[in-house]
């Protein structure tokens, strides 16, 4: 019984158990930390390339449609003008 109320006495053995415990509690939350930080930069990216391609595509499509005015044969291939515009402002409201 003597060794029981020694261990617990003992404030280098308590001092060093939660030492271990805080040292295990910030490794896990910096993995923790990291993974996230992973998911939000891909979705960051995910993001840019979404805009990209809305920009390029609205200028694309609004090149397509001026010319198709210019030339005025937008009389002429109607589906054709109708599906241009259609990306277009599909594109268009995908940046916005």
């Amino acid at each position: 019984m003597a060794e029981q109320g020694s261990t617990l006495e003992d404030p280098t053995e308590l001092m060093t158990t939660s030492a271990v415990e805080t040292t295990e509690q910030t490794a896990t939350a910096s993995s923790v930390t990291s993974s996230m930080s992973r998911g939000v930069d891909f979705y960051y990216y995910f993001q840019c390339a979404v805009v990209v391609i809305g920009v390029v595509g609205t200028a694309a499509n609004a090149l397509i449609l001026y010319a198709m005015v210019a030339l005025r044969q937008y009389k002429k291939h109607v589906l054709i003008f109708n599906q241009n515009l259609l990306d277009c402002t599909s594109c268009f409201f995908l940046d916005a």
